[in-house]
């Protein structure tokens, strides 16, 4: 009996130590599909975002392209013919933008941020000097919606192939410029020797807005274009 009851138990525990080793074979083959799942979703993830990255970005070159096709075709000159002196805007197209604001503001011929400054105050030149238009030319306070530092007019609304006239007067001179000699020098340096540099932010409903750029000749009276503009 002890012969057979040894024979069983070594049978047993054989048996036993084959069902764990099947369990533990089990236990990593599920592991393994369980990681092998879960790699495959991570890919899977992950592809999916590229995809979505990708046609983010594809949608969004075609929407800059879009925008730049629609950039409003604006012309600009000036006209010192009249008793008033005017610029003249002309808003040309393209008409699927519908109506068109327009608002100008006058740039100054460089920054003059850093200049030297001179003085008890620097603080206050600095301010004065940051109201000067150094350019020929300023808008006229209270007309054309014109801000009272005549920096800025409008906004102004236009269909296509619409004109609108805004008043402008020459530039002051600042202080410093001072007596006859400085309004003489303030003339050479600054009016009608040099163009009228502007910028002319355009909205149209459902669209980004555009920020166009012109130098306009004030002794010339051609028109000017947007300076990435050359048609």
């Amino acid at each position: 009996m002890d012969l057979v009851e040894g024979s069983l138990a070594a049978a047993a525990a054989l048996f036993t130590g084959w069902a764990a080793y099947s369990a533990m074979d089990a236990a990593k083959t599920a592991k393994k599909a369980a990681e092998s799942s879960d790699h495959n979703g991570q890919t899977a993830n992950r592809t999916a975002e590229l995809a979505a990255q990708t046609a983010e970005s594809v949608a969004q070159i075609e929407r800059d392209r879009w925008h730049r096709e629609l950039t409003p075709r604006l012309r600009v000159r000036v006209d010192l013919s009249e008793p008033n002196h005017v610029l003249v805007l002309r808003f040309e197209g393209p008409g699927e933008l519908g109506r068109l604001q327009v608002r100008l503001s006058i740039r100054d011929d460089r920054d003059h941020s850093d200049d030297p400054v001179l003085g008890a105050d620097p603080e206050e030149q600095r301010a004065e000097r940051a109201a000067v238009i150094w350019g020929p030319l300023r808008f006229r306070q209270g007309v054309d919606r014109a801000d009272a530092g005549e920096r800025t007019a409008g906004p102004f609304h236009l269909e296509a192939h619409d004109e609108r006239k805004v008043t402008v007067q020459p530039s002051m001179r600042p202080r410093w410029y001072e007596g006859a000699s400085g309004e003489l020098r303030w003339e050479a340096d600054y009016r009608y020797q040099r163009p009228l540099r502007l910028w002319a932010d355009c909205e149209a409903e459902g669209h980004k807005p555009w920020r166009l750029p012109f130098e306009v000749s004030t002794t010339s009276g051609a028109w000017a274009v947007p300076y990435a503009d050359t048609a």
